[in-house]
């Protein structure tokens, strides 16, 4: 991506003009993936503003959406005060997540330790909880619900269940991902809350049998943060 010296120089604001061009630019929609921007941010309590990006209008096959994200996907961001001052486009939640905690020292443990535990957890969900979850959701709730052939649902039934047990035998042991509240929880429960809620999958992946799980979400849902950040981008 060309290096730009103003938010405005980004064709992306050409379609979603920022009003308070000062502030972080979020460019979202309230999914798994999405939310974990929105709840990330309002943790950490730094100033942004919330654009929706409708799948239904196919905002994020736009021109200008793709200059942000080539990849085509939510959410993404551009920090007007970026390192050394500078503008940064970023996409990819993952990447987004430690970018805030590092901008703002706070979600992501300094001592190294921690610190790589936390990324652990973070990989954890990027590369399995997420990728299986949504594949059982289609197969689940969309479009496979029509496919005679139930292999595919069930495989990624069984996979689904299997990340739940590691989280679960994990959680027993643990109050959060990682003892103190972090990036890898605001990256793991929007998917578990997901999973079980919008994709209905509560009965066919038994989350009764995963106790730690449940009581974590349950905790996770209650923070203010959270509750806030699942609701952004707003819809008008």
């Amino acid at each position: 991506m060309p290096s730009f010296l103003s938010l405005n120089d980004f064709p992306i604001t050409q379609k979603w003009p920022a009003k308070h061009p000062e502030r972080l630019q979020l460019y979202s929609l309230a999914t798994p993936n999405g939310v974990k921007a929105s709840i990330m941010l309002e943790e950490i309590g730094l100033a942004y503003e919330a654009h929706l990006v409708s799948f239904e209008a196919n905002d994020q096959l736009s021109t200008e959406f793709i200059s942000l994200n080539p990849n085509n996907k939510i959410p993404a961001i551009i920090d007007p005060n970026g390192p050394q001052g500078k503008p940064l486009a970023l996409f990819e939640s993952g990447a987004i997540l430690i970018y805030l905690a590092e901008k703002s020292g706070q979600l992501l443990s300094a001592e190294p330790e921690k610190r790589y535990q936390t990324l652990q957890w973070l990989m954890f969900q990027m590369g399995g909880i997420g990728p299986m979850f949504g594949q059982l959701g289609f197969f689940h709730k969309f479009a496979g619900r029509e496919y005679e052939d139930k292999r595919p649902r069930d495989r990624y039934a069984a996979e689904s269940k299997r990340l739940l047990g590691v989280l679960d035998q994990h959680l027993a042991q643990h109050e959060w991902m990682v003892d103190d509240y972090s990036i890898a929880d605001i990256a793991i429960f929007p998917w578990v809350r997901n999973l079980i809620g919008f994709y209905e999958a509560a009965e066919l992946v038994n989350i009764e049998q995963f106790p730690h799980v449940i009581r974590a979400l349950n905790q996770f849902r209650q923070r203010p943060a959270v509750i806030e950040g699942l609701q952004i981008p707003r819809r008008a």
